[in-house]
């Protein structure tokens, strides 16, 4: 579909992902998708997708949420329209809109699910492609484990599956890609890169904790995001208190209360990812199992797509 050589995303991440992960991806044989909140304006954002397509012609794509949280999602579409993004991934809304809008200039669009229900509708809207969002990612993570929500979608869809959550290593790719996968998104892993420009302590972070550290946590957006269990987030809890969930629920101010959410988690998450504080939150999954040093993005593609016995990765059986 998009004429890349391993059916592989680098997942877009908040504040992770920066148009030289982006160039350095592409590079490897893997695409790419960065988050349009990553920028404050839309001229930010042109001149960001400007930059990427200066250094190389490869396909890459843009990631927009599309709930009333994102005061800037029209601009943002159509900054990606305008420069023709080879795919944009939407997340937490309704993407009628966006597809409709994608198909008239060519851009292909992925939609991010959680489940089957979800699933069916995107297709009926007439998405690209399905990404199967499964209880092994990281950030806004589903309920259900890659194998069951893959074959669930893989049987009841006709459009292609990307699995989202819990590679790192060939084995876990091969996984996917047999419970009926065509690609996966994968991001926890490129946090722990030598291009990723977040602070060392997060970095050394992903390696240093383990799957049993990952919590999630209604604190910070309203929905529950899977975060690192470091002392602060102990400290503040993850669940909701009383008022937050009942604002939460509140038909006329629940709008208005995830946007001062999500302005306030993001505020903290900038603080965490590139300075030494003490309210450290830091977004990942639970894959950090298997991250144990910190490699370049092309070193870390190389690990996912081709076997490496020394690892003890099962060979490769599939291409």
């Amino acid at each position: 579909m998009l004429g890349i050589e391993y059916p592989v995303i680098m997942a877009p991440m908040f504040l992770v992902s920066t148009p030289k992960m982006i160039v350095a991806a592409l590079n490897s044989g893997i695409t790419a998708a960065m988050p349009a909140m990553n920028y404050r304006t839309a001229n930010e954002l042109d001149e960001a997708l400007k930059f990427i397509k200066s250094q190389t012609n490869k396909p890459f794509g843009v990631n927009i949420i599309v709930n009333k949280s994102n005061i800037r999602y029209k601009d943002q579409l159509d900054v990606c329209i305008k420069n023709k993004v080879a795919f944009i991934i939407t997340s937490l809304g309704n993407p009628k809109e966006v597809i409709a809008r994608g198909k008239e200039a060519g851009v292909k669009v992925f939609c991010d699910v959680t489940d089957l229900n979800f699933a069916q509708k995107v297709e009926q809207l007439g998405a690209d492609a399905i990404i199967a969002v499964s209880s092994h990612a990281g950030g806004h993570a589903g309920q259900f484990s890659p194998k069951e929500l893959i074959t669930t979608i893989k049987e009841h869809c006709k459009i292609p599956v990307i699995s989202a959550g819990g590679v790192v290593t060939n084995a876990q790719f091969q996984d996917k890609l047999n419970y009926g996968a065509d690609g996966v998104t994968v991001g926890t892993a490129f946090i722990a890169s030598n291009e990723c420009d977040v602070c060392k302590e997060y970095k050394d972070a992903i390696v240093k904790y383990k799957a049993k550290d990952i919590v999630s946590t209604e604190k910070l957006s309203g929905s529950k995001l899977t975060v690192i269990n470091t002392p602060y987030v102990q400290k503040i809890g993850t669940e909701a208190n009383v008022l937050e969930k009942f604002l939460n629920r509140n038909k006329r101010l629940r709008k208005y209360v995830k946007m001062l959410m999500v302005i306030n988690s993001m505020k903290k998450l900038q603080k965490a990812a590139f300075s030494t504080t003490y309210q450290t939150v830091w977004c990942a999954g639970p894959s950090i199992e298997d991250i144990n040093e910190i490699r370049s993005v092309n070193d870390i593609v190389e690990r996912i797509v081709k076997n490496e016995i020394s690892r003890g990765a099962r060979p490769c059986t599939s291409t």
